[in-house]
């Protein structure tokens, strides 16, 4: 069983492949691998990220089917179902790491910075239940002078958004807590960036 440590390790090295062209997991696998894998599951990391199409967490950090136990939800936000995910996941295979892996240009934070902008016309009630999750890590940025610069607004509230996400699951499960106290879970934030391709982990 791997260390946080070492999971963490494993991600940045195949985040690095990833970045350099040089990802050794083929998207292939032959019928018998697929039948190996059909009674079980050994993921060694958890991500939780945003279902941006240009995020796919495998590859991002190039690894195989199995690796990763990954929780997709615009934005990267943690509601109750994205918690009992994480749960399941941390208590059924030991995994001893969550990564909340934001990135840039974020489409749920736009979405919730217009909605701040431009309250006469709201989104429809069930993009609104992610805006209202994401609500409080913009709010706090717009009473600074980033609410004159729209791009760095978007940037910054990306990472306070994480930031906010790292934190409900580190102190809004009893589960969660529990592990994180006896050392047997992380929680990282992270974001990753469409320009490069390169995910940088945050030490909050």
């Amino acid at each position: 069983m791997l260390t946080a440590e070492e999971a963490l390790d494993r991600l940045k090295k195949g985040n690095q492949r990833f970045v350099n062209g040089e990802t050794t997991h083929s998207t292939l696998m032959t019928h018998q691998q697929r039948a190996e894998m059909a009674d079980n599951q050994e993921p060694f990391a958890i991500v939780l990220g945003c279902s941006d199409s240009r995020v796919p967490a495998e590859m991002v950090f190039d690894q195989g089917l199995g690796d990763l136990f990954v929780i997709r939800v615009a934005g990267n936000i943690v509601a109750p179902s994205q918690v009992g995910s994480v749960e399941f996941a941390a208590e059924s295979f030991s995994c001893p790491v969550v990564i909340v892996l934001g990135h840039t240009h974020c489409g749920a934070i736009h979405s919730t910075i217009e909605a701040l902008t431009n309250p006469t016309a709201p989104p429809s009630a069930n993009l609104m239940s992610i805006v209202n999750r994401v609500r409080p890590s913009v709010e706090i940025l717009m009473q600074t002078e980033l609410k004159d610069d729209l791009d760095k607004l978007s940037k910054h509230a990306v990472r306070s958004n994480v930031f906010a996400s790292v934190n409900q699951l580190r102190h809004g499960s009893a589960v969660l807590e529990n592990l994180i106290a006896k050392g047997k879970l992380k929680v990282v934030g992270a974001e990753y960036s469409l320009e490069t391709g390169e995910v940088t982990f945050f030490d909050f």
